[in-house]
Protein backbone atom coordinates (compact mmCIF):
# COMPACT_ATOMS: atom_id res chain seq x y z
CA UNK A 1 0.00 0.00 0.00
CA UNK A 2 1.36 3.29 -0.91
CA UNK A 3 1.04 5.93 1.38
CA UNK A 4 3.86 8.36 0.17
CA UNK A 5 2.44 12.03 -0.48
CA UNK A 6 -0.84 12.97 1.21
CA UNK A 7 -2.93 9.90 2.06
CA UNK A 8 -5.65 9.27 4.38
CA UNK A 9 -5.61 8.41 8.06
CA UNK A 10 -7.42 4.93 6.99
CA UNK A 11 -4.65 3.91 4.68
CA UNK A 12 -1.71 4.88 7.41
CA UNK A 13 -2.93 2.57 10.09
CA UNK A 14 -3.82 -0.27 7.82
CA UNK A 15 -0.50 -0.49 6.42
CA UNK A 16 0.89 -0.18 9.88
CA UNK A 17 -0.99 -2.88 10.97
CA UNK A 18 -0.08 -5.09 8.65
CA UNK A 19 3.56 -4.53 9.18
CA UNK A 20 2.80 -5.16 13.05
CA UNK A 21 1.47 -8.68 12.00
CA UNK A 22 3.71 -9.79 8.94
CA UNK A 23 7.15 -7.88 10.15
CA UNK A 24 6.87 -8.32 14.02
CA UNK A 25 4.55 -10.66 14.53
CA UNK A 26 2.61 -9.17 17.32
CA UNK A 27 -0.73 -10.32 18.42
CA UNK A 28 -4.12 -8.34 17.56
CA UNK A 29 -4.58 -7.28 21.14
CA UNK A 30 -0.88 -5.87 20.99
CA UNK A 31 -1.79 -4.32 17.35
CA UNK A 32 -5.02 -3.22 18.27
CA UNK A 33 -3.20 -0.70 21.42
CA UNK A 34 -0.37 0.51 19.43
CA UNK A 35 -2.69 1.30 16.61
CA UNK A 36 -5.02 3.02 19.06
CA UNK A 37 -1.85 5.45 20.62
CA UNK A 38 -0.85 6.17 16.74
CA UNK A 39 -4.08 7.14 15.64
CA UNK A 40 -4.62 9.61 18.16
CA UNK A 41 -1.20 10.97 17.76
CA UNK A 42 -2.04 11.43 13.99
CA UNK A 43 -5.56 12.87 14.73
CA UNK A 44 -4.02 15.52 16.90
CA UNK A 45 -0.75 16.10 15.39
CA UNK A 46 -1.48 15.77 11.72
CA UNK A 47 -5.74 16.41 11.66
CA UNK A 48 -7.55 16.95 8.07
CA UNK A 49 -8.96 14.36 5.71
CA UNK A 50 -5.77 14.21 3.84
CA UNK A 51 -2.28 13.65 5.63
CA UNK A 52 1.27 14.53 4.76
CA UNK A 53 3.36 12.38 7.13
CA UNK A 54 6.52 14.06 6.06
CA UNK A 55 4.87 16.96 7.97
CA UNK A 56 6.20 15.19 11.34
CA UNK A 57 9.22 16.73 12.91
CA UNK A 58 11.10 16.22 16.88
CA UNK A 59 9.62 19.11 18.26
CA UNK A 60 5.62 18.29 17.27
CA UNK A 61 6.47 14.79 18.57
CA UNK A 62 7.66 15.90 22.23
CA UNK A 63 5.16 18.36 22.45
CA UNK A 64 2.81 15.64 21.82
CA UNK A 65 4.37 13.18 24.43
CA UNK A 66 4.82 16.21 27.03
CA UNK A 67 1.09 16.67 27.01
CA UNK A 68 0.02 13.57 27.23
CA UNK A 69 2.09 13.03 30.48
CA UNK A 70 0.35 15.44 31.78
CA UNK A 71 -2.77 13.72 32.00
CA UNK A 72 -2.23 9.89 32.11
CA UNK A 73 -0.61 7.39 34.30
CA UNK A 74 3.41 6.70 33.67
CA UNK A 75 2.40 3.60 32.21
CA UNK A 76 -0.30 4.61 29.90
CA UNK A 77 2.58 7.21 28.22
CA UNK A 78 4.90 4.83 28.22
CA UNK A 79 2.31 2.43 25.80
CA UNK A 80 2.37 5.80 23.52
CA UNK A 81 5.72 6.47 23.27
CA UNK A 82 6.33 2.22 22.73
CA UNK A 83 4.49 2.81 19.85
CA UNK A 84 5.06 6.08 18.29
CA UNK A 85 8.86 4.45 18.02
CA UNK A 86 7.55 1.44 16.56
CA UNK A 87 6.15 3.57 14.16
CA UNK A 88 8.26 5.90 13.16
CA UNK A 89 10.71 2.99 12.67
CA UNK A 90 7.95 1.36 10.38
CA UNK A 91 8.21 4.82 8.59
CA UNK A 92 11.83 4.66 8.06
CA UNK A 93 11.68 1.45 6.15
CA UNK A 94 9.67 3.26 3.65
CA UNK A 95 12.14 6.18 3.62
CA UNK A 96 9.51 8.41 5.09
CA UNK A 97 11.25 9.39 8.59
CA UNK A 98 14.49 9.58 10.20
CA UNK A 99 15.96 8.10 13.42
CA UNK A 100 15.40 11.98 14.59
CA UNK A 101 11.94 11.05 15.08
CA UNK A 102 12.82 7.50 17.16
CA UNK A 103 14.91 9.85 19.22
CA UNK A 104 12.48 12.30 19.71
CA UNK A 105 10.27 10.23 21.40
CA UNK A 106 11.76 9.98 25.41
CA UNK A 107 11.88 7.58 27.98
CA UNK A 108 9.76 6.84 30.14
CA UNK A 109 10.19 6.02 33.74
CA UNK A 110 8.11 3.57 35.01
CA UNK A 111 9.40 0.90 37.30
CA UNK A 112 7.96 -2.36 36.36
CA UNK A 113 8.61 -3.67 40.22
CA UNK A 114 7.88 -0.89 42.07
CA UNK A 115 4.22 -1.82 42.74
CA UNK A 116 2.37 -4.58 43.87
CA UNK A 117 -0.50 -5.69 41.76
CA UNK A 118 -3.67 -5.48 43.25
CA UNK A 119 -6.38 -7.81 43.31
CA UNK A 120 -9.40 -8.49 45.05
CA UNK A 121 -9.48 -10.42 49.16
CA UNK A 122 -10.63 -13.68 49.54
CA UNK A 123 -13.47 -12.60 50.90
CA UNK A 124 -14.21 -10.00 48.36
CA UNK A 125 -14.30 -12.54 45.72
CA UNK A 126 -16.46 -14.89 47.18
CA UNK A 127 -18.90 -11.75 47.55
CA UNK A 128 -18.09 -10.82 43.70
CA UNK A 129 -18.77 -14.29 42.44
CA UNK A 130 -21.61 -14.84 44.49
CA UNK A 131 -23.04 -11.73 43.22
CA UNK A 132 -23.09 -12.59 39.79
CA UNK A 133 -26.86 -13.74 38.49
CA UNK A 134 -28.20 -15.28 34.99
CA UNK A 135 -31.57 -13.21 34.84
CA UNK A 136 -30.69 -11.83 31.61
CA UNK A 137 -28.89 -13.16 28.43
CA UNK A 138 -26.44 -10.43 28.96
CA UNK A 139 -25.78 -11.16 32.78
CA UNK A 140 -26.00 -15.07 31.65
CA UNK A 141 -23.10 -14.47 28.95
CA UNK A 142 -21.05 -12.02 31.17
CA UNK A 143 -20.92 -14.33 34.15
CA UNK A 144 -19.18 -17.20 32.01
CA UNK A 145 -17.03 -14.91 31.10
CA UNK A 146 -15.86 -13.59 34.46
CA UNK A 147 -15.59 -17.17 35.99
CA UNK A 148 -12.65 -17.42 32.93
CA UNK A 149 -11.30 -14.69 34.37
CA UNK A 150 -11.45 -15.25 38.16
CA UNK A 151 -10.59 -19.36 37.36
CA UNK A 152 -8.38 -19.32 35.25
CA UNK A 153 -6.76 -16.34 34.75
CA UNK A 154 -7.32 -15.38 31.27
CA UNK A 155 -6.78 -12.21 29.29
CA UNK A 156 -9.95 -10.35 27.83
CA UNK A 157 -8.46 -10.76 24.74
CA UNK A 158 -8.19 -14.81 25.18
CA UNK A 159 -12.07 -15.19 26.45
CA UNK A 160 -12.76 -13.44 23.20
CA UNK A 161 -11.31 -15.15 21.07
CA UNK A 162 -12.01 -18.48 22.20
CA UNK A 163 -13.57 -21.16 19.64
CA UNK A 164 -15.79 -23.73 19.96
CA UNK A 165 -13.85 -26.59 19.25
CA UNK A 166 -11.03 -25.28 21.73
CA UNK A 167 -13.41 -26.63 24.97
CA UNK A 168 -12.94 -31.00 24.98
CA UNK A 169 -15.54 -31.35 26.93
CA UNK A 170 -14.62 -35.30 27.49
CA UNK A 171 -11.25 -34.24 28.82
CA UNK A 172 -12.14 -31.59 30.54
CA UNK A 173 -10.06 -29.03 29.28
CA UNK A 174 -9.62 -25.36 27.27
CA UNK A 175 -7.31 -24.96 24.72
CA UNK A 176 -6.20 -21.28 24.92
CA UNK A 177 -4.59 -20.51 21.08
CA UNK A 178 -3.71 -17.12 21.07
CA UNK A 179 -2.01 -16.91 24.12
CA UNK A 180 0.54 -13.15 24.55
CA UNK A 181 3.52 -15.44 24.14
CA UNK A 182 2.40 -17.05 20.76
CA UNK A 183 2.12 -20.36 22.50
CA UNK A 184 -0.87 -22.48 22.74
CA UNK A 185 -1.94 -23.60 26.20
CA UNK A 186 -4.18 -26.65 27.64
CA UNK A 187 -5.57 -25.65 30.75
CA UNK A 188 -8.48 -27.89 32.90
CA UNK A 189 -11.95 -26.70 33.08
CA UNK A 190 -12.70 -26.06 36.58
CA UNK A 191 -16.10 -28.05 36.94
CA UNK A 192 -18.33 -24.60 37.77
CA UNK A 193 -16.87 -22.68 34.49
CA UNK A 194 -18.03 -25.67 32.47
CA UNK A 195 -21.22 -25.58 33.92
CA UNK A 196 -22.07 -21.67 33.39
CA UNK A 197 -20.31 -21.97 29.60
CA UNK A 198 -22.63 -24.91 29.49
CA UNK A 199 -25.63 -22.96 30.16
CA UNK A 200 -24.71 -20.02 28.23
CA UNK A 201 -24.16 -21.94 25.05
CA UNK A 202 -27.96 -23.59 25.69
CA UNK A 203 -29.69 -20.58 26.60
CA UNK A 204 -28.89 -17.03 25.51
CA UNK A 205 -26.24 -18.08 22.28
CA UNK A 206 -28.34 -20.69 21.04
CA UNK A 207 -31.26 -18.44 20.92
CA UNK A 208 -29.04 -15.87 18.60
CA UNK A 209 -29.01 -19.01 16.11
CA UNK A 210 -25.41 -17.62 14.88
CA UNK A 211 -23.30 -19.44 12.73
CA UNK A 212 -19.94 -18.01 14.67
CA UNK A 213 -17.51 -20.36 16.17
CA UNK A 214 -16.70 -18.39 18.76
CA UNK A 215 -18.37 -19.20 22.29
CA UNK A 216 -18.95 -15.30 23.24
CA UNK A 217 -20.68 -13.43 21.17
CA UNK A 218 -22.38 -10.49 20.91
CA UNK A 219 -27.03 -10.46 22.50
CA UNK A 220 -27.39 -7.03 21.63
CA UNK A 221 -26.55 -4.90 18.58
CA UNK A 222 -25.17 -7.04 16.10
CA UNK A 223 -26.85 -10.01 17.37
CA UNK A 224 -24.31 -13.17 17.25
CA UNK A 225 -21.51 -11.44 15.72
CA UNK A 226 -17.86 -12.43 18.17
CA UNK A 227 -17.19 -9.87 20.68
CA UNK A 228 -13.88 -8.35 21.21
CA UNK A 229 -12.13 -7.54 24.50
CA UNK A 230 -13.67 -4.58 25.34
CA UNK A 231 -16.53 -6.28 26.01
CA UNK A 232 -15.09 -8.36 28.05
CA UNK A 233 -13.53 -6.24 30.13
CA UNK A 234 -17.02 -4.25 30.08
CA UNK A 235 -18.92 -7.14 31.87
CA UNK A 236 -16.11 -7.27 34.42
CA UNK A 237 -16.93 -3.01 34.97
CA UNK A 238 -20.68 -3.35 35.03
CA UNK A 239 -20.22 -6.18 37.22
CA UNK A 240 -18.65 -5.28 40.01
CA UNK A 241 -20.96 -1.86 39.99
CA UNK A 242 -23.76 -4.00 40.49
CA UNK A 243 -21.81 -5.97 43.34
CA UNK A 244 -21.06 -2.74 45.17
CA UNK A 245 -18.02 -3.17 45.23
CA UNK A 246 -14.69 -0.53 45.60
CA UNK A 247 -12.02 -2.54 43.78
CA UNK A 248 -8.54 -1.55 43.09
CA UNK A 249 -9.28 -1.63 39.45
CA UNK A 250 -12.47 -2.15 37.59
CA UNK A 251 -10.97 -4.25 34.57
CA UNK A 252 -10.39 -8.18 33.39
CA UNK A 253 -6.86 -8.12 34.70
CA UNK A 254 -7.99 -7.35 38.46
CA UNK A 255 -9.61 -11.03 38.33
CA UNK A 256 -6.00 -12.36 36.65
CA UNK A 257 -4.40 -10.80 39.47
CA UNK A 258 -6.42 -11.84 42.14
CA UNK A 259 -6.17 -15.72 41.05
CA UNK A 260 -2.18 -15.08 40.45
CA UNK A 261 -1.79 -13.38 44.37
CA UNK A 262 -4.43 -16.43 45.71
CA UNK A 263 -1.90 -19.03 44.26
CA UNK A 264 1.42 -17.08 45.10
CA UNK A 265 -0.27 -17.62 49.16
CA UNK A 266 -1.33 -20.84 48.76
CA UNK A 267 1.97 -21.72 47.72
CA UNK A 268 2.10 -22.89 44.70
CA UNK A 269 5.78 -22.66 42.92
CA UNK A 270 6.35 -19.84 40.67
CA UNK A 271 6.76 -22.06 37.55
CA UNK A 272 3.30 -23.32 38.08
CA UNK A 273 1.58 -20.00 37.86
CA UNK A 274 3.79 -18.84 34.92
CA UNK A 275 2.73 -21.93 32.77
CA UNK A 276 -1.02 -20.83 34.22
CA UNK A 277 -0.94 -17.12 33.02
CA UNK A 278 1.43 -17.93 29.99
CA UNK A 279 4.30 -15.79 31.28
CA UNK A 280 7.14 -16.24 29.62
CA UNK A 281 9.57 -14.88 31.85
CA UNK A 282 9.27 -16.01 35.81
CA UNK A 283 10.18 -12.10 36.60
CA UNK A 284 7.51 -11.17 35.51
CA UNK A 285 5.37 -13.62 37.38
CA UNK A 286 7.74 -12.85 40.43
CA UNK A 287 5.65 -9.60 40.97
CA UNK A 288 3.17 -11.69 42.64
CA UNK A 289 5.72 -12.72 45.18
CA UNK A 290 6.90 -9.65 46.40
CA UNK A 291 6.62 -8.58 49.55
CA UNK A 292 3.93 -5.82 50.84
CA UNK A 293 5.53 -4.07 53.45
CA UNK A 294 2.40 -2.16 53.97
CA UNK A 295 0.37 -5.63 54.99
CA UNK A 296 3.70 -6.94 56.71
CA UNK A 297 3.68 -3.90 59.06
CA UNK A 298 -0.20 -4.76 60.03
CA UNK A 299 0.95 -8.35 61.33
CA UNK A 300 1.58 -8.01 65.31
CA UNK A 301 5.42 -9.84 66.34
CA UNK A 302 5.58 -10.85 69.41
CA UNK A 303 8.00 -8.37 71.73
CA UNK A 304 11.39 -9.95 71.77
CA UNK A 305 12.41 -11.05 74.93
CA UNK A 306 15.91 -10.84 76.56
CA UNK A 307 17.86 -12.93 79.18
CA UNK A 308 17.66 -11.52 82.66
Amino acid sequence: MNIRGKTTLKAVLTAYDDHLHRTCGLCAGTRRGYRECVRRFLEATLPGPRIALGDLDAKTVLAYIEKRARHLKPRSVKLYATSLRSFFRFLRTRGMATEALEHAVPSIPEWRLSTLPRGLSEEDLKRFLASLDTSTPRRERDRAMILCLARLGLRAGEVADLELADIDWRAGTLRIRRRKSRREAILPLPPDVGRAITDYLRGSRAKTRTTSRRVFVRLRQGVGEPIGSLLVTQAVAYALRDAGMDAPSHGAHLLRHTLATRMVNRGTPLKEIADVLGHTSLATTAIYAKVDVTSLSEVPLPWPETAS
